[in-house]
């Protein structure tokens, strides 16, 4: 991957010449780097943030989605190399929450330990549930979205915009729902996982799940008021509680 094709991966938010650590942010299914826009502002200016732009959406909407996991874990975790000379942490949310974990599988094969592994939203991958929503019919899809929480789905009413942001939804549950990992393997970074408390997509011992694949005393829980998008609501205190994590890193 040359420099030019890993830079459309990222949106880049720099507040020093000289950052400390780089925090690698993924989004939900449907979701754009757009989710990340206020944090650069509320973390510590040595810290860079690199939100991630799945392709199929915003500025790559002429670009195929990618509906296979392990392809788009793949070609991140390639995209990120020209950013490897400073510690990485790597924050996903929802769907994004397995594929931060999976790019974190992916460097630390390399020799490239993450300083932390947050993950928002989700349940643990061997939780995986075996559903097909991403063949369910149009309406079916959008209600499910809207059960999560409301963010910003005042877009589907709009029928210009639900026939832009309906495609990039259905891939990423398509994705998604294909990743059932038999034996997920643990990961050496310390593992935070982050959730709402009135999340109607997670379970508790699901999400706690998470800490058969952290080392043993390295994982912890933090909960947060809110459904499924909590961190919108809630995003200067969960900033802040991620600036507290990576301060220690």
């Amino acid at each position: 991957m040359t420099a030019t094709d890993a830079k459309k991966w990222f949106r880049v938010h720099r507040r020093a010449a000289d950052p400390r650590l780089r925090l690698v942010c993924f989004p939900h299914a449907g979701g754009t780097a757009q989710l990340f826009h206020g944090w650069p502002a509320l973390l510590p200016a040595d810290v860079e943030v690199l939100a991630v732009r799945y392709p199929g959406r915003q500025d790559r909407l002429a670009e195929a989605c990618i509906e296979d996991m392990a392809t788009l874990a793949d070609t991140i975790e390639d995209a990120l190399r020209p950013w490897l000379d400073r510690p990485l942490a790597l924050f996903g949310h929802s769907m994004g929450a397995c594929v931060a974990y999976e790019v974190a599988l992916r460097l630390e094969a390399r020799g490239i330990v993450p300083e932390h592994l947050l993950v928002s939203a989700h349940e643990a991958p061997q939780w995986a549930e075996h559903v097909a929503l991403h063949d369910a019919d149009d309406e079916t899809l959008i209600t499910h979205v809207r059960h999560l929480g409301d963010l910003h789905s005042e877009a589907y009413d709009i029928p210009e915009l639900r026939d832009l942001l309906l495609p990039a939804l259905r891939s990423d549950y398509r994705l998604l729902e294909g990743y059932h990992p038999p034996n997920p393997a643990p990961v050496k970074a310390p593992i935070t996982a982050y959730v709402g408390q009135d999340d109607p997509s997670c379970v508790l011992d699901g999400v706690l799940a998470w800490s058969g694949l952290a080392a043993p005393g390295s994982f912890e829980l933090c909960p947060f008021p809110g459904d499924h998008f909590y961190l919108v609501a809630r995003e200067v205190e969960v900033v802040a509680d991620v600036a507290a994590r990576l301060a220690r890193a």
